[in-house]
């Protein structure tokens, strides 16, 4: 299975970064191949709704969405890792989602998709916004929801690994 992680954090050593890496080894350990899109270091201009993707069937922008798209219309599975910015997901990984729109008619049917976030809170309540719209864009795109991992009281790396969040990626990453 052709797997795509998307990461939204800037921070390279970070809760979400490693969540990402623990699901990415268990997805390799059970065979998958897997290609992860770091967003935050990527050159992603915002989607403006220029309809010039619909009408002339290619971007306004040529960014590094050109490396994405391929991978995303291939892949079996897309799975989404940010971190939680006022109860949502970052504006990076939130961006190269909204560019998913050049390539509509495509994405419908048939990928599987995941997400895991991490956040401060205790409680999963700050992750409602970003699980909702996770959970509305896999209904719209008929993509099958496979798993989430939801890290709360992750401020950093050490409070995560004293967690059994990690672990939780990587079985989703495993199961896949």
């Amino acid at each position: 299975m052709k797997v795509l992680v998307i990461t939204g954090s800037a921070h390279k050593n970070g809760t979400s970064a490693y969540l990402a890496q623990k699901f990415i080894e268990g997805a390799a350990e059970s065979g998958h191949e897997v290609f992860r899109f770091d967003a935050a270091f990527k050159k992603v201009h915002p989607c403006i709704g220029c309809d010039k993707c619909q009408s002339a069937g290619s971007c306004a922008f040529q960014d590094d969405m050109n490396e994405l798209n391929p991978k995303l219309l291939e892949a079996d599975a897309v799975v989404f890792v940010s971190p939680i910015y006022y109860y949502g997901l970052n504006a990076q990984i939130k961006t190269v989602i909204d560019r998913f729109y050049a390539n509509d008619a495509k994405l419908h049917g048939s990928k599987k998709a995941a997400i895991m976030l991490t956040m401060a809170d205790t409680t999963a309540e700050s992750a409602e916004g970003a699980l909702g719209s996770f959970k509305g864009m896999t209904k719209y795109l008929e993509w099958e929801p496979v798993g989430s991992v939801v890290a709360t009281n992750s401020w950093t790396l050490e409070l995560l690994q004293k967690t059994d969040f990690p672990q939780q990626a990587y079985e989703l990453g495993k199961s896949l």
